[in-house]
């Protein structure tokens, strides 16, 4: 089967299409982020952001090798969301739903897809991408936890805290509010993440 007239080239585009709106939305997310200060939380996202970003590339390769002619328009009908609002909480919460959503259920099935139509790099990808954005799952759910939880920056035991911009550690239940060597906030703080 040519890559050109299968459901998988499809979905490539539909794959390429999310990924490129979710760095979009992430982006706006990680401003948010540092308006509210949370500086650290923000270098966490715009890691996911990168990450988005070389999906998109990885999925947009796949579909310029599809013919050596310039490729159309390619005309694709799918739902992407748009729930977002300017909550830097709920966007988290948002982002976990979406990434779910991804990992268990669009990217498997694409998998499925590519596999049976004989694309099976293509399927690897889209396996590899389900895993990964499992991992982009639990982090925007850790972080959304601990935000709306009060434990970002307080903790039941003493923690080893790091600021982010000088290295400065400190172990106690709490993050200073202010760095005592460079007066970063307390959202330059490296975030402690569950394993």
């Amino acid at each position: 089967m040519e890559l050109i007239k299968s459901k998988t080239y499809e979905n490539l585009a539909k794959a390429f299409a999310g990924e490129t709106m979710a760095r979009t939305r992430y982006v706006f997310m990680s401003y948010g982020a540092r308006q509210e200060g949370f500086t650290y939380m923000a270098k966490l996202i715009d890691n996911v952001v990168t990450q988005e970003f070389n999906h998109a590339r990885m999925l947009y390769t796949f579909i310029q090798t599809a013919t050596k002619n310039e490729i159309p328009n390619i005309d694709i009908a799918s739902g992407y969301p748009f729930k977002e609002k300017w909550n830097l909480a709920d966007n988290l919460k948002f982002a976990a739903e979406d990434e779910k959503f991804e990992s268990e259920k669009i990217y498997p099935e694409y998998a499925r897809t590519a596999e049976a139509e004989g694309f099976h790099d293509i399927a690897g990808l889209f396996n590899n991408l389900s895993k990964i954005e499992n991992c982009h799952h639990m982090l925007f759910t850790d972080l959304y936890n601990q935000l709306t939880g009060g434990t970002l920056y307080a903790k039941d035991k003493p923690v080893k805290w790091k600021c982010a911009d000088c290295g400065y550690e400190a172990t106690s239940k709490e993050a200073w509010t202010e760095c005592p060597v460079c007066q970063t906030k307390q959202g330059a703080v490296k975030i402690l993440l569950e394993e």
